[in-house]
Parts: C-alpha cells; structure tokens; sequence
C-alpha cells in the first residue's frame, strides 16, 4: 500500500477535528437511481429535461409533459440530490438546488444523500481518490463508455463521520466554487465589451466613420488595400534533414502555435543562421510584426514581440510603426478574417495567397487616431488576459484543496 492509500485523515483540516475518516461504500450513504431509459416526447413547455450535456450547470431546453414526468419517474430529483453522468463524460456532479420537478435521463445517476452532508458528498465524488474510483468501476470498452448503477454503489470512499466537518468542507468549496463563477461571469462581460467595442471603434461595411470616436476627430477614414500599408511576407522551412539548420536560436512558428495569446515571443521550434540562409524563411522584426496565418486555420494572428521567422502557412504583416499602430492594426485585422477565407482556395486544404492578402480591404484613420484607439482596445485585452489569469489561479487553488481536504 501507498502511503495515500494508507491514511486515515486529510492532509489539510479544519481546527478541532482530528478523529480517523472511515472507509464506506456509496451506497451506505446515499440511494442511487437511474433516469428513463427511452427518449422521451419533448414538449415546447413543462418538466425540464436533463441528460449529460446538462450537468455543468443544470439548465435545459428540453421539457417533457407532467403526465409522463409522474407516469416515468418512481424516484424524483429532491433539493439538494447529487446528478453524475455515468455515460460518456463518466464522474462529473452538480448539485440540485431547487424544489422544481426535474427529470433526467438514464445517461444521469441520481445520488441521495443520506446521514451526510450534501454539498460534502458532491465535492467528495469530486476529489482525486473519488474519481480514482470511478474510472476504476467504469466500462472503458463499451462506446461510449460507462459506469453502472450497482458499480456507482460500489465506490469506496473514506467519509468523515463528524458532520460539522463536512459542512465545513462543503461549505468551504462551495463558496470557492461561487467565486469561480463570478469570476467567469466578469471574463465574459469584459469579452461582450470588447465584442461591443469592435463593432462601435470601426467602420460598418460601406461606412467611413465609426459609430463612437475620440474628441475632435470627424475625418472620414481612408479605405486602403493591406498591402500599401504593410509588408505581406510568407515563409519556408529548412530541410529537416540537415541538422545543422535546426535546435538554433532563431524563432520559427508554426500555424499551430498561433490564436490563443495576443503576442508570442518564443516558438516550439528553433531554427540556426544556416537554417534561415538556406531556406525562403525571412526573419521578421519583433514589435514590428503581426503573424497571420494563410492555412490551417485562416486568419489567426498574433503581434510578435521579438524577431523571428516562419513556415510557408502565413502571410505575415510587417508595418511602418511610424505610421502605423501595430495594436490597431491587430485589432482591425481579426475583422478581416472573413474576407480572407473568402478568398482562399485550395482542393487539399484552403490557403489564401500572398496576392490576395495584399488585397484585402480596410479604412484606416490617421495615425493618431489609430494609436487612442489601439490603446483602449489593447487596455481591455489586458484586463481580459488578467481575468483568465486570475480564473487559472483560483481553479488550481480549488483542485489544490480537493486533494487535501480528502483522503
């Protein structure tokens, strides 16, 4: 036996509690149920109606009438009842907290807790050695795969036998639980802004001026071709034979590596001098650089903050920073996603040329227009960025906190 296997206590407690958790199957704790096994009539209005993909936050669109709720339903779902799905996504709960009438599908197990907590149960089926426990029990072979409703009842689980601590417990990750919700709630308000943003800072198609401006700008903005303001630059790739072109010091992106961060600043793969020499790879200015991507995914773009170079699957923008503001232009580029897949062609896969990326069309202000409005806009990405952050941090702190506060 592990030393894990072998404890009898969490590694982290509340003050005061220090008595030994005792191994108990889950079915000495709570009664499981199955859902209806036949897909049921849906109706426009009535009982709402569960399956998997309903779990995260058990809301629904399908409803089924009242007749069939109580005509198919011997056990129904109660305040405070635990669901997991137990088909595909096998493990995953939620907690009911409301008295409406639910129904739910046979790819749910309803768990009822009984002589235990019930949000200390929800996060104790969460924990490491709990879902340990569930793959364990579950049919990998069956597609998709799934666990049983008499497997569910075999899950063992050390449980605190002192219900204080467990609404401690519960309490605890409950309230991290809320938090991590609020702050989801604010990432995505932010991301409506910026969305808002968009469509307001820039010209409508057909239109020359953008719905809000800065004071004292009422100019009609320039329509230009991309190409007459920046340098449209594809790339190459070394021969992957010659060592000596490889594990270098120099950048080399790759399609794949681009759409996630605003800004990159080291590749995955590095090439050397000879490589960069002996190829149709050109080194691109970091700052000055905007990556778009030609294929593989057409149009994701990233600003490069220091030199470097790429394969052939991009089209890259490298821009005057004298006349051009480069978070404008990042900015204003993510519109023109559309119109370059547009112009992409391809019978294996679509790519759009050097020449029709050179094409494409945008109205620009003057450049001190450019500059207020790529701040603002760069101001709030950065508030975004720091809002996913901030999420990452908590929800490690919370997946910190499921494996201490559990045997």
């Amino acid at each position: 036996m592990s030393n894990k296997e072998e404890r009898k206590a969490p590694v982290l407690r509340f003050k005061g509690f220090t008595d030994d958790w005792e191994q108990r199957k889950l079915k000495n704790i709570a009664i499981i149920s199955d859902g209806i096994h036949q897909t049921p009539n849906y109706v426009n209005k009535g009982i709402m109606f569960l399956s998997v993909e309903n779990i995260l936050n058990l809301k629904s669109k399908k409803y089924i009438t009242s007749q069939d709720f109580e005509n198919n339903y011997k056990t129904k779902p109660l305040f405070h009842d635990i669901f997991m799905t137990r088909i595909g996504s096998v493990g995953v709960t939620n907690i009911l907290e409301t008295n409406k009438p639910i129904a739910f599908y046979v790819s749910l197990a309803l768990i009822h807790p009984q002589h235990v907590s019930a949000y200390y149960l929800n996060y104790l089926l969460k924990s490491p050695s709990s879902q340990k426990e569930i793959w364990k029990r579950t049919l990998h072979i069956a597609f998709p795969k799934k666990i049983n409703k008499d497997e569910i009842g075999k899950i063992n689980i050390k449980v605190s036998q002192n219900k204080q601590e467990q609404i401690k417990i519960g309490n605890l990750l409950k309230k991290m639980e809320k938090f991590i919700s609020l702050q989801q709630r604010k990432l995505n308000e932010l991301k409506e802004v910026k969305k808002t943003l968009l469509s307001q800072l820039f010209p409508s198609k057909g239109q020359y001026r953008p719905i809000i401006r800065f004071k004292k700008f009422t100019n009609k903005w320039t329509k230009r071709k991309l190409g007459n303001i920046a340098k449209i630059i594809g790339g190459g790739t070394p021969s992957t034979s010659n060592h000596d072109y490889w594990n270098g010091n120099i950048n080399w992106y790759s399609p794949t590596e681009i759409g996630n961060n605003i800004f990159v600043n080291s590749s995955n793969k590095k090439i050397s001098i000879k490589g960069l020499n002996n190829s149709s790879a050109k080194l691109l200015p970091g700052g000055k650089t905007i990556l778009f991507t030609s294929r593989a995914g057409i149009g994701n773009m990233a600003i490069m903050l220091t030199d470097g170079c790429t394969n052939q699957g991009f089209q890259s923008w490298v821009i005057d920073d004298t006349k051009i503001d480069i978070y404008f232009l990042y900015s204003l580029g993510r519109l023109l996603k559309h119109d370059a897949i547009r112009q992409a062609s391809g019978s294996t896969f679509l790519e759009i040329s050097n020449k029709e990326v050179k094409k494409l069309l945008l109205e620009i202000p003057s450049f001190t227009e450019q500059k207020l409005i790529g701040n603002m806009l760069r101001k709030i990405d950065d508030d975004i960025v720091r809002q996913k952050e901030r999420i990452i941090l908590i929800t490690k702190i919370k997946k910190n906190l499921l494996q201490k506060l559990f045997v």
